[in-house]
């Protein structure tokens, strides 16, 4: 691993949390909200009640969030549950002026160059709808069951490293969570400690 990628990680790994709150507990109704997505429509989560919901927190400069989608691992994710009926929702909860905060035109780009399956890459530049999830690192995954209370919460997979070669040895949970709630089975691994890059809130 070189000195650049690792001052990078050391960077996105320093602390900018605190302005996050904890993640409401499993089992507890979602918290709704309103965002944009780069074509300017807005989604709330109350209008996809009735299905699974998959929240991903997005950071593109992440070297941990490019883990998964430099290879396509994300992409292949969102594809195959999308195609299943899952609603995924993408959301970028970085400040202005911080990493990762992306325009709605950079966010059009990235969805087409990264060729991603998403439903929707909304964006939370007042970072609202990450503090009413808790969410602390990109990505933090969040598994919503059609009655809209949270089945999951946490990390993507059982590896917390940066590398994509550890992707295939992984547990990604979010995959088992997704095929025990469709199959009508409890989730077994309900949390995880999520991992990642720090999302960067706007102070407050």
């Amino acid at each position: 691993m070189n000195m650049k990628l690792i001052l990078t990680i050391a960077t996105s790994l320093i602390a900018t949390t605190v302005f996050a709150f904890d993640p409401p507990p499993v089992g507890s109704a979602a918290p709704d909200f309103s965002l944009s997505d780069a074509k300017g429509t807005t989604h709330s989560l109350s209008q996809y009640k009735g299905k699974y919901v998959v929240l991903e927190w997005f950071n593109p400069e992440c070297p941990f969030v490019k883990k998964h989608y430099g290879g396509g691992n994300m992409q292949k994710l969102q594809d195959e549950y999308t195609g299943k009926g899952v609603v995924w929702l993408t959301i970028d909860s970085n400040a202005p002026g911080t990493e990762g905060n992306i325009t709605p035109e950079q966010a059009h780009k990235i969805t087409a160059s990264w060729k991603t399956h998403q439903t929707a890459l909304l964006l939370d530049s007042d970072g609202k709808a990450g503090r009413a999830y808790g969410a602390k690192n990109t990505p933090n995954m969040v598994i919503i069951n059609p009655e809209g209370k949270i089945a999951y919460e946490g990390a993507i997979d059982s590896k917390a490293t940066p590398n994509p070669a550890d992707i295939p040895s992984s547990t990604n949970y979010v995959k088992a969570a997704l095929d025990e709630s469709l199959a009508g089975k409890p989730v077994a691994t309900p949390q995880t400690k999520p991992y990642g890059c720090s999302v960067k809130y706007k102070s407050s």
